[in-house]
């Protein structure tokens, strides 16, 4: 017998040996200790499955719970498929390998695990921080993210709001496919929130990028996420990057509901936390607790408080005691107007009620009755004289103060809308609501208060509870006039607020559309003066406004702020789909007789008021959104822009003129007109994390269509496609510029840069001039005495001082020019760029070059045009080309001359000659002649007794006239007769006698 049970240990030692060789020793210690131990009972040793073979078969094995104490176990069997499960709500009892029901206070999910208690962080999770930015002091990198984590808040995770990388991770063996679904709060885009998958080699798993980047959630709200997950090891990561770009602390991100589905048995159901119960066999899930009870681990059932001196709120695990009654533990409230026109003064407990009233210094409630004048209708409603504001019917309107509706005239249409300025009882189609991010019921509270003539938050059950007002459009239908138009407006939305706050109190404006996701459009934070803010309506879709309002970000027990409060005096919607009428305006009219029905303007064309029909507007002029009714609302484009066809928008051409003295210059900006980028920096967050600011620009060339395009790459891809499809926003902006903040994939285990954070900041082109620039040039550089200022403005442009920003086009690079500022601004408002650019210059024209004759060589000589120096021009006119024309040279020209000067020379001798030689006879004569009248008394003989033989008688030139030149001539080559007469022997006189 004992060599029996010894051969029977044996084969089961074999078998463990074959099953799993961990258990080698356990079998050694039964055979060891067989003939000395007591037989095994069922309370002495549990099952266990063994690891699944290749052929996906298990075995189930009994395993004692002290070692040495018993013998004999159950023999080894063959266990279920290793893919099997159970149902939602049941386990595996492996003692028969059968599906078993939960028992009461317990649950399962079968074939998954949930995570929804975050007192401590459960086993299995662990927390990495990391802050791998290359510095060279890495013990300081250590010291510095060594406090980071994902901090347990009950309900809740709570993830690191500085800027260290910490990871959630969390490792699964699934047996089949399945998946992983959570629940999150992610609101702060300065902070970017990943959830990727490792297999067992720590190789990261296929995801789309609509898997990876979480999408931003609305504030309040819980989002969820699921990503399937294949069979075998799955590393689970949440990983958080705070990215302080101002210094600030970012939003945590929120985590809960952690499920996973497809591990492959429950062996045993899972206790109902404190604060909830089961009360049936079967659960899949625990119900909270209801108010003023409370529960245990494992319970069933909750246990009633005694509430004369306690309560508890829903899902409790224990009761409160009641503290006594205050003044924030009451609140007053307006009744509906009687007929009378009057309204009753109610003061209301807080619920639910946690204070006692009849203890020693407690608050007791205020008597209610009190009868005021009620305020007057809204616009767009009447007074059917029973207390109650009633819309006006269609084709009237009301200007709500009268309490009367009236037709609208002939030539006229209703603008329909709402207009909300007088508070006594809550609109029909808006609702109030408590959310608070810890899960705790707060729906019960008065959220939203009506007083009159404003509208103001309530009080919750905390201070960090989120109070929302919802107001609900089903859609926008333009006026019929204005159907035809253009514009991008469709409608607007305008409210009048103010903020008083003691603590750190948020007021958040939100808008849904179609239903598909909740986007901030702005948020203030602190106490806000009294002001006005308006949206622009661009799309015609289902929309749901939101205003949330929050005391704190801090989880504080009881109410402490409960007097910080915000208040809304008018709510303004324009355009609304089935509105009221507050005005009737002037429509354009078939014809002009009395009664014609309106019709559509073309784009471009507002409505005549005199003659009630559409009219072009001027040329470069645009219409101030939808206000289509007289002249006045084309408005005239600013300097150096022109209006497109359809009169919505003024843009650029690509040029310009300025009148400079006399000369009129013209710039050509066309290669200025596709989309220029710019990326500054770089910057670097407090801690050393390294940012860009990346910039697009596009000023021309786009007919008044806003080129320049920034998108986000850390999205929820899916989710856009949803709203591209249903005229939603997208994870993209469109603008003349536009922003995005790039963090680079170095330094912080990104494989790629992120892009997020895309901002338009200008939208609307207003125009461009020149002014003076006001400084000296500097070294090598020419001085430019003026620069090309171009205005833009962005919506909503109310919210900047001065309403715009600037841009400044210089002198190929794009830069940043504002020195004390790196981002290029100073207030968020006003940015400054330098574009160093050719096409700064103006066009060139024929004032900007001159001609230059060249030499005539063999008789042909060329003319050249070159710039003037400096050069101040580009493209414009070309330099013309060079010229060739006929010449005569140089060496003919000398000849000529040379021989006309050698011919005048001797002519110039000869005559001096000729009248020296002359010169000297009328000298003999003029002495001969003196020397006879010195003879007294005596008469002068006659001339030619002076003459000697052989000389000429030249007496004639003496007394006779004055020769001219031919004369002269005449006399060098002819013989003047003799003197005396022929043989007569009487001389001949000529002249007169001395």
């Amino acid at each position: 017998m004992a060599l029996r049970n010894c051969l029977g240990l044996q084969c089961v030692l074999t078998v463990f040996y074959l099953i799993s060789p961990s258990w080698m020793s356990c079998a050694f210690l039964l055979v060891t200790a067989a003939g000395d131990l007591p037989p095994c009972t069922e309370t002495e040793y549990y099952f266990e499955y063994t690891e699944c073979d290749s052929t996906g078969s298990r075995w189930r094995v009994a395993i004692p719970r002290e070692e040495g104490t018993c013998s004999g176990l159950p023999d080894p069997t063959r266990g279920t498929q290793c893919g099997f499960s159970c149902k939602a709500g049941e386990f595996l009892e492996l003692s028969t390998q059968q599906c078993t029901k939960c028992a009461p206070g317990t649950f399962s999910l079968g074939s998954g695990i949930r995570f929804d208690e975050w007192d401590d962080i459960p086993a299995g999770f662990t927390n990495v921080a990391t802050y791998t930015e290359a510095h060279d002091n890495s013990e300081g990198e250590v010291q510095t993210c060594h406090n980071s984590s994902w901090t347990p808040q009950g309900s809740y995770l709570e993830s690191n709001q500085d800027e260290c990388m910490v990871s959630l991770i969390y490792t699964v063996h699934l047996t089949k496919q399945g998946f992983v679904s959570f629940e999150y709060q992610y609101v702060d885009g300065n902070i970017i929130f990943e959830f990727f998958i490792q297999n067992d080699q720590c190789l990261e798993m296929d995801q789309s990028s609509d898997q990876k980047w979480i999408k931003l959630s609305s504030n309040g709200d819980w989002a969820s996420h699921t990503v399937n997950l294949k069979s075998g090891t799955n590393i689970l990561y949440w990983r958080t990057t705070g990215i302080l770009f101002d210094a600030k602390m970012v939003k945590p991100v929120l985590l809960k509901n952690i499920q996973i589905e497809g591990v492959a048995y429950m062996s045993e159901c899972f206790q109902c936390k404190p604060g909830t119960f089961s009360r049936t066999a079967g659960s899949s899930v625990c119900e909270l607790c209801p108010r003023n009870t409370y529960s245990g681990r494992g319970a069933s059932s909750c246990t009633a408080c005694n509430l004369e001196v306690a309560y508890a709120p829903e899902g409790a695990a224990e009761c409160r005691g009641r503290p006594p009654c205050i003044r924030k533990d009451y609140f007053e409230i307006h009744t509906p107007c009687d007929s009378e026109g009057k309204t009753q003064i109610m003061y209301k407990w807080i619920e639910p009620k946690v204070c006692i009233e009849n203890m020693t210094d407690a608050v007791m409630l205020p008597p209610s009755g009190k009868r005021q004048a009620c305020p007057p209708c809204n616009p767009g409603f009447y007074n059917n004289e029973t207390g109650s504001c009633l819309p006006c019917p269609l084709g009237t309107f009301s200007g709500g103060t009268d309490g009367r509706c009236q037709q609208c005239p002939a030539g006229t249409e209703p603008v329909l809308g709402y207009e909300y300025r007088w508070w006594n009882v809550l609109p029909s189609n808006m609702k109030t609501s408590c959310f608070n991010v810890g899960n705790s019921d707060c729906d019960q509270m008065n959220a939203w208060e009506v007083a009159g003539d404003h509208i103001r938050s309530g009080v919750g059950s905390l201070d960090n509870d989120y109070l929302i007002l919802n107001l609900r459009i089903p859609g926008f239908k333009l006026p019929t006039s204005a159907m035809g138009s253009t514009g991008d407006e469709i409608g607007r939305i305008t409210f009048v607020f103010e903020t008083a706050c003691s603590a750190n109190c948020e007021l958040y404006f939100m808008m849904d559309m179609n239903r598909k996701s909740t986007n901030i459009v702005e948020s203030w934070e602190g106490s806000k003066e009294k002001q006005s803010y308006t949206h622009i309506i661009a799309h015609n879709a289902s929309m749901s406004f939101t205003w949330a309002f929050r005391r704190t970000n801090q989880a504080l027990d009881g109410r402490q702020f409960v007097d910080d409060v915000v208040k809304i005096y008018s709510i303004t919607v324009t355009n609304v789909l089935g509105g009221v009428a507050t005005s009737c305006h002037t429509c354009a009219l078939v014809s002009q007789q009395p009664g014609s029905s309106c019709i559509p303007c073309p784009a471009g064309h507002y409505i005549d008021v005199d003659t009630n029909q559409c009219r072009e507007c001027p040329p470069n002029t645009y219409l101030s959104g939808h206000l289509i009714y007289g002249k006045g609302t084309c408005i005239p484009c600013g300097p150096g822009s022109k209006s497109n066809k359809e009169h919505s928008a003024c843009f650029s051409d690509c040029s310009f003129s300025h009148v400079a003295g006399k000369r009129t210059l013209t710039y050509n900006f066309s290669r200025m007109g596709p989309v220029a980028s710019i990326v500054n920096g770089p910057s670097f967050t407090s801690k050393g994390t390294k940012y860009f600011h990346f910039f697009k620009i596009s000023l021309c060339g786009q007919e008044g269509r806003n080129g320049a395009v920034c998108t986000d790459n850390v999205t929820d891809l899916s989710r856009n496609d949803l709203q591209n499809k249903s005229g939603g926003p997208t994870n993209q902006v469109e603008s003349f510029i536009c922003q995005s903040t790039i963090i680079p994939s170095d330094g912080r285990g990104f494989r790629t840069a992120l892009s997020s954070q895309s901002v338009s900041l200008a939208d609307i082109f207003l125009g461009k001039c020149l002014r003076n620039r006001g400084r000296d040039a500097g070294p090598g550089e020419l001085l430019i005495k003026r620069r090309l200022t171009v205005t833009l403005s962005s919506r909503p442009w109310q919210e900047m001082p001065g309403g715009h920003l600037q841009m400044l086009h210089l002198s190929l690079p794009l830069s940043l020019c504002h020195r004390k500022c790196p981002a290029g601004t100073c207030d968020g408002c006003t940015f400054h760029f330098l574009w160093e650019s050719s096409s700064a210059c103006p066009l060139c024209t024929e004032m900007d070059f001159h001609e230059i004759e060249g030499a005539c060589i063999d008789s042909v000589q060329d003319k050249h045009y070159v710039w003037n120096d400096p050069k101040l021009c580009t493209g414009g006119v070309q330099l013309p080309a060079k010229k060739t024309s006929a010449c005569q040279s140089v060496d003919f020209w000398l000849k000529a001359g040379a021989g006309i000067g050698i011919f005048m020379g001797i002519l110039l001798t000869a005559i001096t000659c000729h009248f020296w030689k002359k010169n000297k006879k009328l000298e003999y004569k003029y002495s001969f002649l003196v020397m006879s009248t010195k003879r007294q008394g005596e008469f002068p003989t006659a001339d030619s007794c002076a003459i000697m033989e052989g000389e000429d008688n030249d007496d004639e030139s003496v007394y006779s006239s004055k020769l001219s030149l031919l004369d002269q001539f005449r006399s060098l080559v002819t013989k003047v007769r003799p003197l005396y007469g022929h043989q007569t022997g009487y001389p001949h006189y000529h002249g007169t006698q001395a």
